[in-house]
């Protein structure tokens, strides 16, 4: 089993078999997918052994430190993703390329949220509830996966789950932009999540970065990059 320091970009799978290529081994696996924006702990898996107990892996807890950009939604809910347009007035104004003014609020401001209302909406989420997985996910949907036909533009609807979030912590607030850290039961989406905080705030919001700090016990001060699994592996 390995710890592995996912950079942003490259793809869960494409970590996996960077793995192969540097162990040898043909059974490698992840217990876990980060999105490609996403990045930090990725449990790798490594040989028959090791890859039969994946399932005792994915059940474990997961902890997030995530950044929120407010003002604006997008269909995917992350940073990759197309705005979508909403029923609040407020977050309906043009926003190029997710780019807002940053920092404290000025006269004539009528979408700076603040600080006590940030906290209160936070506290809100934390406990069981049901959440609303992405459409832009592998649920599957009849046989298809969620994403496949959200790309096509195919009208469905996902099933809500339930999931438990431990906490929400503030780490920063510099508008429009949210840093948090969050433990989440196994199965919660950061990037549903962040889409449900903007509503309720009234002003959407998108999951603009994530890190993955611990999965379980294991803790992402932990892990190593792949140049160093190369050089360990030597």
């Amino acid at each position: 089993m390995f710890l592995i320091n996912k950079p942003k970009g490259p793809t869960s799978h494409d970590i996996v078999d960077e793995v192969r290529r540097i162990t040898g081994e043909r059974r490698v696996g992840h217990a876990g997918t980060l999105d490609p924006f996403a990045e930090g702990l990725l449990i790798i898996l490594v040989g028959r052994k090791e890859t039969k107990k994946q399932s005792e892996f994915l059940n474990l807890d997961k902890t997030y430190e995530a950044t929120l950009t407010l003002g604006i939604e997008t269909d995917t809910h992350d940073l990759t993703g197309k705005p979508v347009k909403s029923q609040f007035p407020i977050f309906n104004f043009q926003i190029p390329n997710h780019r807002l003014r940053r920092g404290p609020a000025k006269s004539g401001d009528n979408f700076q949220i603040p600080i006590s209302k940030i906290k209160k909406v936070l506290k809100k989420f934390e406990g069981e509830q049901m959440q609303i997985p992405p459409k832009f996910s592998a649920k599957k949907i009849k046989g298809k996966k969620a994403y496949e036909l959200a790309r096509r533009g195919k009208e469905f609807e996902l099933e809500p789950k339930n999931v438990k979030i431990y906490y929400i912590k503030l780490l920063d607030y510099n508008y429009p932009e949210l840093l948090i850290e969050t433990k989440v039961s196994s199965g919660t989406y950061i990037r549903a999540l962040a889409r449900d905080i903007g509503r309720e705030l009234g002003t959407g919001a998108y999951a603009s970065g994530l890190k993955r700090t611990k999965i379980g016990k294991y803790s992402f001060k932990n892990a190593i990059t792949l140049e160093e699994l190369k050089t360990t592996w030597k």
